[in-house]
């Protein structure tokens, strides 16, 4: 589109008569890439029906997206983010339901990797801040295909050759579709062998804890998922289990860290049985765990190098919008003319979106409906997932007693949006406030997703952008009013 037809769209619109309505109308939904368009048919019991939306601008509903991915649409994807950034400083500050006596209690960033499948490029920097060779080498073999298994470039951070194998036909593809599949259930068997050290050590000091946690999952450049966690300990107090309390002391830090890395090193478990590997995969972390404690302080680290509670915040929220993006690989599920595409490719992202889907494939000997439901409901997902490197999991999951939740957090906004002073008190959506009791069936119907028009897209996204920089302003303003007082 030309810059004259996005300029004729806009000023069509804006000099439309009862333009101040439909802005207002979208305003909920301005900021979206992607809104979502919808109908809304009201059927009495009576057998009258009424179309709701007819009445309204456009006659229709737009509602945002709520895509957690910023590459989908940054507007949600800020959203979810500052959302979760509040969720995880919670647990680490207190607030939000959380009492602020979690500053004391013991609280570890950990971070649990994949393990190799092949040597790939790597940016290393050195403790001077220095880049170092990639992979520098002696006496550098090669590799059975014939190729050398060094290199000595400095890799820059936006270098696309870092994360690609040193050779791809000697990387183990199977191998890491099969480990981000099962990342998932690899970090669950972790939390429970963790909490079963954790309750020994305990027991044997004749107290009472518990571990809360909040983690993220993040894509490393060669493709493979890995989790940041933080992982805390509070205390348990029998009469109240849903309350907070600080642990006894007995437990230091140096014993829950040793707890933590024992509890990554030692879990491990083999997958079900493949057609291609009769015996399973076994599964296990990498060997670059890393655990470091966070602390309250007021700069990004303190002179012992751990993290603050704000940047580790931070951290997680920002990477709770990512996904396969920072492997260099973006689509939407997979089909078999797409898989048939890649496969054509020799790429080290084809090769990856290829074995998925060649992992998932259901066995043509595979004849009753048994095995082809225990296949589909089991290995067969792969392929449901293969645009995402086989991970299926949730990014950005916690504890039920971390803090508080995203439903509570969206409740609450959505309460100050409506303007009401306590959501809590707030009537159920499905109360009768009129005293009508006449039955009514609510019918939503799903017109398209988008603006319709370019020139919508540009006044809405307009007009949320000086909507935010309003709230900015006034925002400064009061903090520098309250400084000054």
């Amino acid at each position: 589109m030309t810059t004259a037809q996005l300029a004729e769209e806009a000023t069509a619109r804006a000099t439309q008569h009862g333009y101040s309505w439909w802005l207002a109308h979208v305003m909920p939904a301005a900021a979206c890439s992607r809104p979502v368009r919808l109908r809304l048919d009201a059927r009495w019991d009576d057998g009258t029906t009424e179309h709701v939306t007819d009445d309204m601008p456009d006659g229709r509903l737009y509602v945002a997206c709520k895509n957690r991915r910023a590459s989908v649409c940054p507007a949600c994807a800020e959203t979810y983010r500052a959302d979760t950034y509040q969720l995880v400083k919670a647990g680490l500050v207190g607030g939000k339901g959380v009492p602020e006596t979690v500053t004391e209690h013991p609280c570890f960033f950990v971070t649990l990797t994949a393990p190799a499948f092949g040597p790939v490029h790597t940016r290393v920097t050195g403790t001077n801040g220095q880049v170092r060779p990639c992979r520098p080498r002696r006496f550098a073999p090669l590799c059975p295909h014939g190729r050398s298994t060094e290199c000595r470039v400095r890799h820059a951070e936006d270098d696309p050759c870092v994360g690609e194998p040193i050779c791809r036909d000697c990387y183990d593809y199977d191998a890491q579709a099969v480990w981000n599949f099962h990342a998932g259930e690899l970090w669950r068997r972790t939390t429970i062998t963790l909490n079963r050290y954790l309750k020994a050590a305990a027991k044997d000091r004749g107290v009472k804890v518990r571990l809360s946690f909040a983690k993220v999952a993040e894509y490393q450049r060669r493709g493979t998922v890995h989790f940041h966690a933080l992982i805390r300990l509070d205390g348990l107090n029998p009469d109240d289990p849903d309350t907070i309390v600080a642990p006894d002391a007995s437990i230091t830090l140096e014993l829950l860290s040793s707890l933590i890395d024992t509890a990554a090193t030692v879990t491990r478990f083999a997958t079900a049985s493949h057609p291609r590997q009769r015996t399973g995969w076994a599964l296990h972390w990498g060997t670059q765990t890393d655990i470091r404690r966070v602390r309250l302080a007021t700069g990004d680290h303190d002179d012992h190098g751990a993290l603050t509670s704000a940047a580790v915040a931070a951290y997680l929220a920002k990477y709770a919008t990512k996904a396969t993006e920072e492997a260099g690989h973006v689509s939407r599920k997979l089909t078999q003319q797409t898989a048939n595409i890649y496969a054509d490719q020799d790429t080290h992202q084809a090769r990856q979106l290829t074995a998925c889907w060649s992992l998932g494939n259901r066995p043509f000997y595979y004849t009753s409906q048994a095995q082809r439901e225990a296949w589909d409901e089991g290995w067969g997902r792969l392929q449901k997932w293969a645009h995402m490197l086989g991970y299926g999991g949730h990014f950005s999951t916690k504890s039920r007693r971390y803090s508080t939740t995203l439903t509570a957090l969206r409740a609450v906004r959505r309460a100050f949006q409506r303007g009401d002073r306590h959501p809590e008190d707030a009537p159920p959506s499905d109360a009768d406030q009129l005293g009508d009791e006449a039955a009514v069936t609510l019918n939503w119907i799903f017109d398209g997703v988008g603006w319709l028009t370019i020139g919508d897209a540009a006044l809405a996204n307009t007009a949320a952008a000086k909507a935010r920089e309003r709230r900015r302003i006034a925002r400064e303003e009061r903090e520098e009013s309250l400084a000054r007082k």
